[in-house]
């Protein structure tokens, strides 16, 4: 159980659910080729889990002062794991990752597409290091990340299967994946910050240049409360001008009840939180809401379906 809390099983579990609702809950259900069979695909979803796992520990073992502070009861680096153990399980977990990655960049005939797999290792690496300590840029390099995971799919799936005669329909799946990476960056940017308003106690004592160091917890609740105010805008947009515009009730309804509905939650209780406990439970909340923002593209395409 030690190692699975290591490498957070239960994000990788998301990570792996988003990929697979992507292809089995969309892309599977248009009409067009998909450069990559079943199989291959569960590789490129194994391949990511695989990095971002690496991820977690690399970070995990940078973070042992600051997680005796603020999360000592979950440290597992230095407590239930030697660090060297630690070190071994991250560059095994990286080589498998990044070798998946390089296997399918073959099997697409597109090699040079094996750098993105090496890329994002590499971020993780420099977040865990050195990114995570400078303002807001750790935060952005987090939430971009997952945002490639999202666009990854694009790079392997649509992208080596487009040709003069589909061209069109391509462009519009792969803007589509870019509309909802682009939600994630945003939710998940926001949900780094509130984390960073978690930890403030460890993360001052290490040194950290994080916003609620730099302003204070109760300035950056109302920085988060602007934040929010993006997402929330966004959606309520999109609802009114495209899922009403089509009379996708259903959809509507999922996104109302699941999505703005949680979001305008998380704004009402961004502003007055303070404590530890307040920013744990939004930082919960943000979770959800982008586990179902991501789900309702299943919706969607139901909801389409129905309709015709």
């Amino acid at each position: 159980m030690k190692y699975l809390q290591l490498i957070r099983y239960q994000n990788l579990l998301m990570l792996a659910l988003m990929q697979l609702v992507f292809r089995y809950g969309f892309l599977n259900q248009q009409d067009c080729f998909l450069a990559l069979a079943d199989w291959q695909y569960l590789l490129l979803v194994l391949s990511t889990v695989l990095i971002a796992a690496a991820g977690y520990v690399i970070n995990d073992i940078f973070d042992q002062e600051t997680d005796s502070i603020n999360r000592p009861s979950a440290q597992i680096v230095g407590k239930l794991i030697t660090e060297s153990k630690a070190y071994n399980i991250y560059v095994a977990l990286n080589i498998l990752g990044v070798s998946i990655g390089f296997y399918l960049s073959n099997v697409i005939e597109k090699p040079s597409f094996a750098t993105i797999f090496i890329f994002i290792a590499a971020c993780l690496y420099f977040y865990a290091t050195t990114l995570k300590k400078v303002l807001l840029l750790g935060n952005l390099m987090v939430a971009f990340v997952l945002a490639l995971s999202v666009l990854i799919i694009g790079f392997f799936d649509l992208y080596p299967a487009t040709h003069e005669g589909n061209q069109d329909q391509m462009r519009m799946l792969f803007s589509i994946l870019t509309d909802y990476a682009f939600f994630a960056f945003l939710i998940n940017f926001i949900r780094e910050i509130v984390k960073d308003a978690e930890d403030v106690k460890g993360d001052y004592n290490q040194g950290m240049q994080t916003l609620p160091i730099l302003l204070g917890v109760g300035r950056t609740s109302k920085v988060i409360f602007g934040l929010l105010l993006v997402p929330i805008g966004i959606v309520f947009w999109y609802v009114n001008s495209y899922l009403m515009f089509n009379d996708l009730y259903i959809a509507v309804l999922f996104l109302l009840f699941l999505v703005l509905s949680p979001l305008l939650y998380c704004l009402v209780k961004s502003w007055s939180a303070k404590t530890t406990t307040d920013f744990r439970h939004l930082s919960l909340l943000l979770k959800w809401i982008l586990f179902f923002g991501i789900l309702s593209i299943v919706i969607i395409n139901y909801n389409i379906k129905q309709n015709a």
